[in-house]
């Protein structure tokens, strides 16, 4: 999935965390901005990567593209790290959420990801898409639908 896609899901789904948790939807959509772009870290041509060459490609020599970073085990660790070094639970979900959107997101695609890694098994859906096609801008677009309504939701109840 392209970036402009990974950045709608992390707001989609930090919008709808909000809506079901109550906490901060402004906070919750800041962090699922950075956590549905954190994964594609281990890709020199992803947004993060050309933010911080010289970290993606580091990554990407030891682990690869869609292994370690796009894994539970790196979801779990970033939420422990988060969890002991700043102090705010939204920021924490947000990231996290906007992680999992990623993952989901790249589950849709025909490499799929390392979900189990260190296991060398993908994990993709039956039906899959390839990065940048019209199933990829129409599921763009529902997101910013959900993304949309989830807002309206959150902001109206939040307020």
């Amino acid at each position: 999935m392209t970036g402009k896609t990974h950045i709608t899901g992390g707001i989609a789904a930090g919008l709808a965390y909000s809506y079901f948790s109550g906490m901060d939807p402004i906070i919750l959509t800041g962090g699922g901005i950075i956590g549905a772009l954190l994964p594609d870290i281990c890709h020199s041509g992803s947004m993060i990567g050309r933010k911080l060459p010289v970290t993606s490609r580091i990554v990407n020599l030891i682990f690869g593209h869609r292994s370690f970073t796009h894994s539970l085990l790196f979801l779990v660790i970033m939420a422990f790290l988060l969890k002991a070094f700043q102090p705010y639970d939204a920021v924490t979900a947000g990231i996290v959420v906007g992680m999992a959107s990623h993952y989901i997101l790249d589950m849709g695609t025909k490499r799929g990801i390392q979900l189990f890694f260190p296991l060398d098994y993908r994990v993709r859906f039956p039906l899959t898409t390839k990065t940048g096609s019209i199933v990829e801008e129409v599921i763009f677009s529902l997101l910013a639908l959900a993304s949309f309504y989830y807002g309206y939701q959150a902001i109206y109840f939040y307020i």
